[in-house]
């Protein structure tokens, strides 16, 4: 019998979200992996074998449906039907809804969350789907002869319609002129930004219950994954704030203006009150 691989620590998850984070524009971003590696920072030490075996089914279930079905309905028969995902409209603050190894468990989740698993799955059997960065509600677009697509993987990766989609703009408080222009409401987001939409969804889910050791960590994984964006060090350092870690935020908002040049009026503002504090 051959010895099982060690499990995963949180060190060697953040070494593996900091690789994807440091790939160029032109590099094919490894999604399903880099889930994985953020699941795991959060709670490390779990097998992380069911995503990549419930992705490898799904991959086989699309192949054999696409061969009879459009794009879109094979996409949502085979994560809906074949693999039984759905949203979780019962219980849907739980942590495990944006926890991609949980997902592989419960077979339920956020739209986000679902959307990192219909994504991986749908590009790996040919397919050109994209995230969606909706206001609100997490979105796929997929490319149809007919057209472009808005799918809800939320709801069975159902087929949104042009309507729905300006009645969900303007819901979510955009103006009409927006919400009536489909190319902006249905613009592609790049893999590492649904990444990231779904760490910012932890960091802010865990920052409203006063968890601030996971609400840190969910903006370190964000940091990593776009090392050249100063808001997620903002988020670290008023998480570090909320434990008494007045010393570490004072660094996060160095790290902040170093990387925007200090350029943040509100980065100075709250550096200076941490520095008050500190004194």
């Amino acid at each position: 019998m051959g010895r099982e691989a060690p499990a995963m620590t949180r060190e060697a998850a953040e070494e593996m979200i900091a690789g994807a984070g440091a790939l160029g524009p032109g590099a094919t971003f490894p999604l399903i992996e880099a889930a994985i590696a953020c699941a795991i920072h959060e709670d490390p030490g779990r097998d992380p074998q069911p995503v990549r075996d419930l992705a490898a089914a799904g991959l086989e279930r699309l192949t054999a449906r696409l061969r009879r079905e459009s794009p879109e309905e094979a996409l949502a028969e085979t994560m809906a039907g074949d693999l039984r995902l759905s949203g979780d409209l019962l219980s849907y603050d739980h942590p495990d809804n944006a926890d991609i190894i949980a997902l592989a468990q419960r077979r339920k989740g956020l739209p986000v969350t679902l959307g990192i698993l219909y994504l991986h799955v749908a590009r790996s059997g040919g397919l050109d789907v994209r995230g969606v960065d909706f206001p609100g509600h997490f979105l796929l677009r997929i490319e149809t002869p007919g057209g472009p697509l808005a799918l809800d993987p939320f709801s069975e990766g159902r087929v949104v319609l042009p309507s729905e989609l300006t009645r969900r703009a303007l819901h979510a408080g955009l103006t009409p002129n927006v919400a009536d222009r489909l190319d902006l409401l249905m613009a592609p987001a790049t893999e590492r930004a649904v990444l990231i939409r779904l760490q910012n969804n932890i960091f802010a889910r865990a920052a409203a219950a006063g968890d601030y050791p996971r609400a840190e960590r969910a903006a370190l994984r964000r940091a990593l994954l776009d090392p050249h964006d100063h808001r997620p060090w903002l988020d670290i350092a008023t998480a570090r704030e909320g434990q008494g870690a007045l010393a570490g935020a004072l660094e996060a908002l160095a790290r902040a203006s170093e990387l925007d040049h200090g350029a943040d009026l509100g980065a100075r503002v709250q550096r200076e009150r941490v520095r008050l504090r500190l004194n």
